[in-house]
């Protein structure tokens, strides 16, 4: 009879290869994007709720049902990206350690993994919120693995420009599982992320051109020169910043005002950085893709609080 520290002994590899494996495919997800994606569906059902027709915030269940939902789908399609971007993801330096690049999880049952989690996330947003919303998750996925990762990604520089929009539904998905329709508000939510996706991936492909060089994609830097990449950041910036006074009509003189100043310090940040990389001097790129993301945390919450609050709609000014 094996004594109680040998039989430890065979367990705890096996634990911690079960570990191992749990991380592995929890990494294929990639979490921290999924959090990102999160943050502006709240803000969205927020919105959708005070200003539809009940004129209160969603319930409590909703918003947990279409946050689940929301992350499986992104998970979904995250897992099946790193299926088909595997061979790439092995020869750049900043996405070497993902699972399918060190061969830690099988192609093939990362490719069900995903499938899978894209088939749940339908079923569960159908019967937790309503079936346009889930269906907007699955338009989403099949976007982002089909148009963006298969065709776009290793085919053009404008790539992230228009694969892109696969990042923008969360804001839709949610705004359906409140009202049950897409209204104009929640276009106008979509084309703030959508004008922001280009400065934010562009200035981390400069940080990262050489990566992306090596593996033949054609992300804009690595086939425009600086000069083009920082003047194409500043015009999307300017985009990025007035669209978003669109949703002044739906929201208080709190929205308005944080708008304002947020996209007014961004253009100001993304002309910076194009003002250096012409002179020649270190652009620091990161610093502009950091400050996008707490550009676009700031500007949603401040959705959720200005729906909260309750204050009066501006309204169109005619």
């Amino acid at each position: 009879m094996l004594s109680p520290s040998a039989s430890g002994a065979r367990l705890t590899p096996r634990i911690a290869r079960g570990r191992s494996t749990l991380r592995a495919y929890l990494s294929l997800t990639k979490t921290r994007i999924i959090e990102q994606l999160l943050v502006v569906t709240v803000p969205a059902m927020f919105l959708a709720g005070r200003r539809g027709e009940a004129g209160q915030l969603p319930s409590l269940w909703l918003l947990v049902a279409t946050l689940v939902g929301g992350a499986i789908a992104a998970a979904s399609a995250h897992a099946l990206n790193c299926v088909v971007d595997a061979d790439i993801d092995a020869k750049m330096k900043r996405t070497q350690a993902r699972p399918l690049a060190q061969h830690q999880v099988p192609r093939s049952h990362a490719l069900v993994f995903g499938l899978v989690l894209g088939v749940l996330s339908a079923v569960w947003l159908g019967f937790t919120t309503n079936w346009l919303a889930a269906w907007l998750s699955v338009a989403a996925i099949a976007f982002y693995v089909l148009v963006y990762t298969l065709v776009l990604k290793r085919r053009t520089s404008q790539n992230i420009v228009w694969g892109g929009a696969a990042g923008c539904m969360p804001v839709v998905i949610g705004w359906a599982a409140v009202t049950g329709r897409v209204d104009w508000p929640a276009a106008v939510m979509f084309g703030v992320i959508f004008f922001w996706t280009p400065p934010h991936f562009w200035a981390l492909a400069m940080r990262y051109r050489d990566d992306y060089a090596a593996a033949g994609v054609p992300m804009l830097p690595v086939v425009a020169t600086p000069v083009q990449v920082s003047r194409r950041i500043v015009a999307y910036s300017w985009l990025m910043a007035l669209w978003s006074l669109l949703l002044v009509p739906v929201t208080s003189w709190v929205y308005a005002v944080v708008a304002v100043l947020a996209g007014g310090w961004f253009v100001v940040m993304a002309h910076r950085l194009h003002t250096a990389v012409k002179a020649g001097e270190p652009a620091r790129p990161m610093r502009l893709f950091h400050l996008s993301n707490t550009y676009l945390c700031g500007l949603f919450v401040t959705v959720a609080v200005d729906a909260a609050l309750g204050l009066p709609a501006l309204g169109w000014p005619f």
